[in-house]
């Protein structure tokens, strides 16, 4: 389907059609009595594209495709070797490229594009579809950081694209019976929140790999691999999973889940950008010292400490905190001791705490667990142990792929859970516990011949503008150096 056009009344090329159809005097016999019951006509199909065809991208672009409904018209990764290739095999008509910014440029009648690589290519990916007037459906993170998911979002309204950060357990129906405790004041006024995960679960924390170029796979375009990221030789085991424990390429724990978990309380309480942020990290034992981790990645566990103003829905100030690597908060009282708290085996989860009781849950694509509520006059309820006969992924592709067709603006697209003027602010709170982290490791020689770590503070941050106000140097971690033919 060629890119729906728009006239200045607001009138879709469709509805023009259709509109015509009706006025006139022959008499028009439906597609589906042509093509039969589920016929989509050629001209009513999105052609869609991939920007990662292997991984998570495999599910994104089948689920996109809304089991064939859909033609998928092109896919592109830096290595088909591996399980990019069951894509290929899904979709054999579908074009083959390596460099999305070829793909884009030689095939003008893409609609729509779904990007599922690792993190530092979802900015310059997204952008580089949204100038040309692509919708896209963009994995979590949103973005690699702050800036880039900022640019991101005020370009989908300006460029008036359809868009869709991938939580899935954004479309999970339980999230609306957590919203329902919220707004009927179950629980009451919400002043903490705690969020846990025992991610990650891929190495971090320790030396970078040594490089050595001759493990490259043949079939691995490794240079389009790095994209916006400074160029170093081959690195064996970053691709396909290990990136993400290191800043160049991934967000590591909190960019892993983040989205999921920090998605639930963000979006049932109205919150919008923390007022500050603060961390620590754990140590790495190293002979008869404890060092710190190396800064070129991700520490093995972290706290994060974030603060919020009140909101409409939540009118009190509230703390929240982040806990990776393992460590999770206090099981509480009012919560029987054989109850998991979260997820199973309290793995992963989040506590909303009232001033009239807790909410537990752990609203995952890959968990939908019951949420849980609890309040100090012993009253309980629980949702259903799982829900039967829904979509793969709650339908989050199928709804972005419908919104894409409807149009920019149409109740469709509104319907969204996760498109960027959501997603967009969400993903700065969860990477704002990253731009501490990254603060934490900051140092300088103290004047005495010694290192001192200066970043080691609250970090009081101005959303609207983007900026720590208390310390400069962390300013440098808002967004990052690119590349040449990568910039956001």
């Amino acid at each position: 389907m060629k890119k729906t056009d728009q006239s200045s009344s607001g009138q879709t090329r469709r509805d023009f059609i259709k509109n015509a159809a009706i006025a006139s005097s022959f008499f028009i016999v439906p597609r589906h009595v042509l093509g039969g019951a589920g016929f989509t006509a050629p001209s009513d199909q999105l052609n869609i594209a991939a920007i990662g065809a292997g991984g998570k991208g495999r599910s994104d672009i089948l689920l996109a495709s809304v089991n064939g409904r859909e033609r998928v018209v092109a896919l592109c990764d830096v290595d088909f070797s591996g399980t990019a290739k069951d894509s290929v095999t899904k979709f054999p008509n579908a074009k083959l490229y390596a460099d999305y910014r070829k793909m884009l440029e030689e095939m003008k009648e893409i609609d729509a594009v779904t990007i599922s690589t690792p993190d530092h290519v979802h900015g310059p990916a997204a952008k580089f579809c949204m100038e040309r007037g692509k919708h896209v459906y963009v994995q979590k993170p949103m973005t690699h950081n702050i800036r880039e998911a900022r640019i991101l979002t005020e370009m989908a309204r300006d460029k008036k694209v359809v868009t869709q950060m991938g939580n899935q357990g954004a479309s999970n129906p339980l999230l609306d019976m957590v919203k329902g405790w919220i707004d009927s004041g179950k629980i009451g006024n919400v002043s903490k929140v705690q969020v846990w995960t025992n991610r990650p679960v891929w190495p971090q924390g320790g030396p970078l790999p040594a490089p050595d170029s001759s493990k490259k796979p043949a079939d691995l375009d490794w240079d389009l691999w790095l994209g916006p990221a400074s160029f170093k030789p081959y690195t064996p085991g970053m691709h396909p999973f290990s990136w993400r424990g290191w800043w160049d390429y991934g967000t590591g724990a909190l960019g892993d889940v983040g989205c999921h978990l920090m998605d639930i309380p963000f979006r049932t309480l109205g919150l919008h950008y923390p007022k500050d942020a603060e961390c620590s990290v754990g140590s790495v034992y190293s002979g008869m010292w404890t060092a710190d981790y190396n800064p070129e990645g991700c520490p093995a566990s972290s706290f994060i400490t974030l603060h919020y103003a009140p909101t409409a829905k939540n009118p009190v100030p509230l703390e929240m905190t982040w806990s990776d690597g393992g460590l999770r908060p206090s099981h509480p009282d009012i919560i029987p001791a054989d109850h998991d708290i979260g997820g199973a085996n309290s793995a992963n989860g989040v506590l909303m705490i009232g001033e009239k009781g807790i909410i537990s849950h752990n609203i995952n694509d890959s968990s939908p667990l019951m949420p849980k509520l609890y309040l100090y006059d012993g009253t309980q309820d629980f949702g259903p142990d799982r829900i039967e006969g829904t979509e793969p992924e709650y339908g989050h592709q199928r709804k972005w792929v419908d919104a894409c067709k409807a149009g920019f603006g149409s109740a469709e697209h509104k319907g969204l859970t996760s498109s960027f003027d959501y997603a967009g602010p969400m993903t700065e709170t969860v990477l704002m516990g990253n731009l501490a982290i990254r603060s934490y490791m900051l140092r300088r020689d103290n004047g005495k011949g010694q290192q001192e770590f200066f970043g080691r503070k609250k970090l009081l941050w101005d959303g609207e503008n983007m900026r720590i106000t208390n310390l400069e140097e962390a300013n440098q971690f808002v967004g990052r150096t690119y590349r040449p033919g990568f910039e956001v």
